[in-house]
């Protein structure tokens, strides 16, 4: 299993990844879920990959692959370039889904597409199994795949538009570290990558181990907070609520 979480504020787009793949507890690898596509001055687009391994490495592949007239780096919008990924996608299922269907596996796969194009603003889009998409809006600027639930209700409460770039950097890394807690399928490291609005380039992608520093202090600090919150919230009076049940 995995866990991807992508945000998109005003300043930008914060994507975050997991590392692990399990495929029984005696199976356990670790690969990178997190792609990069750039062309600087002109496009960032990243995307980031949950499901079956063999499906998302081959939608990779295809997309890497591409001639350039259908790279999504010659994309004219963002909009396009996740066209792009869902076409890779249902080739892929062209491909394999008979075969998977004889060996009763599912065709698994989830994709996150996020960046800027010159000429528009920052999209972020979630990419489905069957190849189609939606689109990150105001009222709902974040997408998860994976193993979602643990990591949720921090983005519900802190990610809105106007989330500074650092805020949602911090938010990200507690909604991972609270699906790390509770999940063992998904560990360390982590990939980040921030991207900041208009840079059409790529400056701060960084692998997050176990000893870094900041992630230590978020999930020490996190974990504090809420202990410390828990305690001071008022005391439930069981005796006020005794009750008789009839006779």
């Amino acid at each position: 299993m995995t866990y991807c979480v992508a945000t998109k504020v005003q300043d930008g787009l914060v994507f975050l990844s997991d590392s692990r793949t399990n495929a029984g507890i005696d199976q356990v690898s670790t690969f990178r879920k997190t792609t990069l596509f750039q062309r600087e001055g002109e496009c960032v687009v990243v995307l980031m990959s949950a499901g079956n391994l063999a499906i998302t490495q081959s939608v990779q592949e295809i997309l890497r692959t591409a001639p350039e007239e259908s790279s999504v780096l010659s994309a004219g919008n963002m909009f396009e370039a996740a066209s792009r990924v869902g076409a890779a996608v249902r080739e892929v299922y062209a491909r394999d889904d008979e075969v998977f269907k004889a060996m009763g596996i599912d065709f698994n796969c989830s994709f996150i597409l996020g960046g800027q194009i010159k000429g528009e603003g920052c999209r972020l889009f979630h990419i489905y199994a069957a190849g189609n998409f939606i689109e990150a809006q105001a009222e709902s600027p974040y997408f998860q795949i994976g193993e979602a639930k643990y990591g949720k209700p921090i983005l519900d409460r802190v990610i809105e538009p106007e989330t500074s770039l650092d805020d949602a950097v911090k938010c990200a890394l507690i909604s991972m570290d609270s699906t790390l807690k509770s999940n063992i399928s998904v560990g360390l490291p982590l990939d980040l990558l921030v991207y900041q609005v208009n840079d059409l380039s790529v400056k701060y992608h960084v692998s997050i181990a176990e000893d870094d520093p900041y992630f230590m202090a978020v999930r020490s600090g996190w974990s504090e907070r809420i202990r410390e919150a828990f305690q001071t919230m008022p005391p439930i009076n069981l005796e006020s609520r005794r009750y008789s049940s009839a006779s």
